[in-house]
């Protein structure tokens, strides 16, 4: 919320995240939101890079990255391509992380928008595309039991946020989010959904702290409080957390 603020979700130990507890909690689960439709989502997922683009990319960051300054589109285009293989984080390597940290890092230098909460680009349903959160991840389970899709749902005007979960299992959360400064915010979770149907009270453990290091209309990048990173894109901007 399993907010990427992205939100982290899951149902293990409670993390300080947006996304969700963990397993000791009721399931895991990111709220990120139950989808659209995945492949028809702006001009950002112009292109599906093969495997062999996951390797030149990987041997030649800097002739990719050569003559872009500050280019936010071409910065973004390669950081898509870079996570387009990597089934949003759970077959990432050490070096494929590394990788997206530092394309992430370049479009962070040159974030539009410099105090994310009080934008309301902020505001609608996100799609998480990529983490280095394995608790969100869930890549303990078999993949089968894992959940598809990952969304996050944030009102700024309420300060309300929801992570979502989408088949098999369709867990929800939501939180109260309360600001630190401009950029961050410290999250608390208050009810799991379970199969989306069932409330449960979330502990009081169930917080964390995220900041939001880069945000357009098209794409939000943050950071959390235990050094994740959550790469979401806007699929409704329309969208808000019902009360």
């Amino acid at each position: 919320m399993a907010m990427a603020v992205a939100l982290s979700s899951s149902t293990a130990t409670p993390t300080t995240k947006l996304w969700p507890p963990s397993t000791s909690q009721p399931p895991r689960f990111l709220l990120p939101i139950i989808p659209s439709n995945p492949s028809s989502n702006t001009n950002l997922l112009t292109s599906s890079p093969s495997h062999k683009w996951r390797l030149r990319i990987s041997f030649f960051p800097a002739f990719l990255n050569k003559g872009k300054g500050n280019n936010v589109t071409a910065l973004k285009q390669e950081l898509l391509q870079a996570i387009e293989p990597l089934d949003r984080g759970a077959e990432a390597t050490p070096e494929d992380q590394e990788m997206v940290d530092q394309i992430s890092r370049k479009l962070e230098a040159v974030n539009p928008t410099k105090e994310p909460l009080k934008s309301d680009l902020l505001n609608g349903k996100w799609e998480l595309i990529y983490t280095t959160s394995r608790s969100i991840l869930q890549t303990e389970r078999p993949k089968f039991l894992r959940s598809k899709l990952n969304y996050q749902g944030i009102n700024v005007d309420s300060l309300r946020a929801q992570n979502m979960e989408s088949w098999p299992f369709f867990n929800q959360v939501t939180a109260d989010l309360k600001p630190l400064n401009s950029r961050k915010v410290a999250v608390q979770f208050d009810t799991f959904k379970i199969l989306g149907l069932i409330p449960v009270k979330a502990p009081g453990r169930a917080r964390g702290e995220l900041e939001i290091t880069y945000l357009d209309e098209e794409l939000r990048i943050s950071r959390g409080d235990k050094g994740n990173l959550f790469i979401l894109k806007m699929i409704d901007p329309s969208y808000r957390v019902p009360v």
